[in-house]
């Protein structure tokens, strides 16, 4: 793990109470979509976990909702302000699982984490399925990005205002995506669904409340199969088979 400071680029308003913030910096000890970073604050005695969305040695990208009082003052932060960032934690996504055909399936903030798992699988060859999941029209993000990068992209909103109408298992009850392996990152209860939904293997990305974020704390352990791990150190991505929902 590396503490280096980064310099904001850009932090804008991209759909209801969600941002974008560009970091300059060097974050190319990232080495998987999937992988986090933690950001401290003035006054905050805890960092923010962010996943990255996009790294590389020159900056780093990330995407956040404002909840609380700490990312309601992450949002009002200006460019050439500077940031103190951890990182990388956790551990990310194999794309080397799949062989040839993947599917995706991101609910939210769940689109952030897998950007670079799909860019990934799209430079090694495979066939790219994802499906998109928000509450209405207002909470859409990233979605044309993914389709910039090629993907196939269906979105999936509760209200119907915007593509499909529904959930994700919906969609995917109805376009009957051919897929040998599946990465699934978004609210825990989609996840769930998901995981119920489709055979065959998987990973997931689980999300749990931290404090350290680096292992020390124990405070965001979950229970799987092989007994408790640490989703920021032991994870947060697990092999679908080990999850116990």
């Amino acid at each position: 793990m590396k503490d280096i400071k980064f310099k904001i680029e850009s932090n804008k308003l991209i759909a209801r109470d969600i941002y974008r913030m560009t970091l300059s910096g060097d974050a190319s000890s990232i080495e998987r979509g999937g992988q986090f970073v933690d950001i401290m604050l003035e006054g905050r005695f805890l960092r923010r976990p962010l996943a990255a969305m996009e790294w590389s040695g020159r900056g780093l990208t990330v995407v956040y909702r404002t909840v609380g009082k700490g990312t309601a003052q992450m949002s009002s932060l200006k460019a050439g302000e500077e940031l103190q960032v951890l990182l990388p934690l956790g551990n990310g996504f194999d794309a080397s699982k799949c062989r040839e055909k993947a599917l995706v399936v991101c609910g939210g903030l769940g689109a952030s984490p897998v950007y670079t798992l799909v860019k990934e699988l799209l430079a090694l060859g495979r066939e790219v399925k994802l499906v998109m999941g928000f509450n209405s029209a207002c909470d859409v993000v990233l979605a044309d990005d993914f389709r910039a990068l090629g993907a196939d992209v269906t979105v999936v909103t509760m209200d119907g205002s915007l593509g499909m109408k529904g959930l994700v298992t919906d969609a995917i009850g109805e376009l009957r995506p051919q897929y040998d392996f599946f990465y699934t990152c978004g609210p825990k209860v989609m996840m769930k669904a998901v995981c119920a939904m489709l055979c065959g293997p998987g990973e997931v990305s689980l999300e749990e409340r931290m404090g350290c974020g680096c292992g020390i704390c124990y405070g965001c352990t979950c229970h799987t199969k092989k007994g408790p791990r640490r989703v920021c150190a032991d994870g947060p991505v697990f092999d679908k088979e080990d999850v116990i929902w």
